[in-house]
């Protein structure tokens, strides 16, 4: 329905392929059974309010790592990556939101295959301000968190319980962690709630038969995108579907399965989250085979 929308606003596809923004990123790792998208958020500054710019933080990393799939028949899932969670590059211990820095695309793509046991088909990454201009296209999402939090890392000033969010909102509520007792765990949830919420949003009536706010979203998302080298028109709306199945009432979602959350490698990287491979491997086994529950997944 969304990829119809965007047919009907803009008359072609053509529009939406020239917004995009590509970089290689895949690798050449054989084709699995199902449909797959790694969806990064980029911490690099872009001068969104309270992120600051690149003359304030130089470089950038991955602040965020979710696996989408849509097995050929089953449930669809999202599953949360933790940035710190503990990986080897080249016989190089570092956590897996500085590999793509350090490394290259490729680098980070190849080592969530090496997670997942799938061969990621598409990647799209989205910046600090893709964020807050989406969530404001669609007119503010619908966000809940059971405590007062005024955090000054992130800009969050949030009172127990839900409320109305803008872009603004949306963005220092997903990327919260020094105030909140679970860490990074507690906040990729949070980012899987915003995307959740936006998914809904950007698929109700009130948005789809809006001509005028359809364009709007479509503009705001694609200008804040950078896009693996096979990404297209198309792939972009399954991937708006599969977003909408996946954070349904009969999708997956969670994080991955991890044996310790504060583990101290000898190399000195400092506090990582030491995965469970053996868990993780059972898990996308079945998320790929399409013979998972629906529900929440991952943890210790």
């Amino acid at each position: 329905m969304l990829a119809l929308a965007l047919v009907l606003v803009f008359g072609t596809v053509g529009w939406i392929n020239g917004q995009l923004n590509h970089r290689s990123m895949l690798t050449d790792m054989r084709n699995t059974p199902a449909s797959t998208w790694l969806i990064l958020g980029s911490d690099e500054r872009d001068g969104t309010a309270g992120t600051g710019s690149s003359k304030d933080v130089s470089g950038s990393r991955t602040d965020s790592i979710l696996v989408l799939t849509k097995p050929r028949s089953g449930n669809s899932s999202l599953i949360s990556i933790p940035r710190d969670s503990l990986v080897n590059v080249n016989n190089q211990d570092m956590k897996i939101n500085a590999v793509s820095t350090l490394a290259g695309y490729p680098s980070l793509v190849s080592e969530v295959e090496s997670i997942t046991g799938m061969k990621i088909d598409h990647v799209v990454q989205i910046g600090f301000g893709g964020v807050e201009k989406v969530v404001d296209a669609v007119g503010g999402v619908e966000l809940c968190y059971d405590s007062t939090v005024n955090d000054a890392r992130s800009g969050l000033n949030w009172k127990a319980g839900c409320h109305t969010a803008d872009g603004a909102t949306a963005l220092a509520f997903s990327r919260m962690r020094y105030s909140d007792p679970t860490g990074d765990i507690g906040r990729a949830k949070r980012q899987r709630e915003v995307i959740a919420a936006v998914a809904k949003k950007a698929s109700s009536p009130s948005v789809l038969a809006n001509p005028v706010k359809v364009k709007k979203l479509a503009k705001a998302g694609l200008s804040s995108l950078t896009v693996d080298e096979k990404t297209n028109a198309f792939s972009l709306a399954s991937m708006a579907l599969a977003f909408k199945a996946a954070t349904g009432s009969n999708g997956i979602t969670g994080t991955l399965y991890y044996q310790n959350p504060n583990y101290y490698p000898s190399s000195g990287i400092g506090s990582t989250i030491l995965l469970d491979g053996t868990r993780n491997t059972q898990l996308f086994d079945q998320l790929e085979a399409g013979t998972h529950d629906p529900g929440t997944v991952g943890g210790m």
